[in-house]
């Protein structure tokens, strides 16, 4: 394995950190993120299946994007819950999360265009030391 290739790995496991980092919260208080997401206008029925499409992507996203063969598909997935909720949630008025948004929706598009399909690296180079 190259440096290139652990370094590639290594990058898409902190950028999937932050993704995972947001699950537990909307997990564990469902009903009052659903409020938040009905506040901005959407009727609560579609905020609630929203949401559970939300974690769906951030899950599935994350895992894929680090651990499966097609980082495209993970990067794809964490495309479609993060640009929605950069427009709904961070635009009017823009604040700091806008412009972090912003730099993780770039980093995901640079992952679409540049990723391979082989995107799990392998670890056999350690058990030669």
């Amino acid at each position: 394995m190259t440096s290139q290739l652990l370094l590639d790995w290594l990058g898409r496991v902190l950028m999937a950190a932050l993704f995972v980092k947001a699950v537990p919260g909307k997990v564990t208080d469902f009903s009052g993120t659903v409020d938040v997401i009905a506040s901005k206008g959407i009727a609560e029925p579609l905020a609630g299946c929203l949401l559970a499409s939300a974690i769906t992507c951030l899950i599935f996203g994350s895992v894929v994007f680090v651990f499966g063969t097609n980082t495209r598909l993970g990067a794809s997935l964490l495309l479609v819950f993060l640009v929605p909720t950069t427009l709904l949630f961070h635009t009017f008025p823009v604040d700091s999360g806008f412009f972090m948004n912003v730099a993780l929706i770039g980093a995901l598009l640079l992952a679409l265009t540049r990723s391979s399909a082989g995107a799990v690296p392998s670890f056999r180079w350690l058990r030669h030391r």
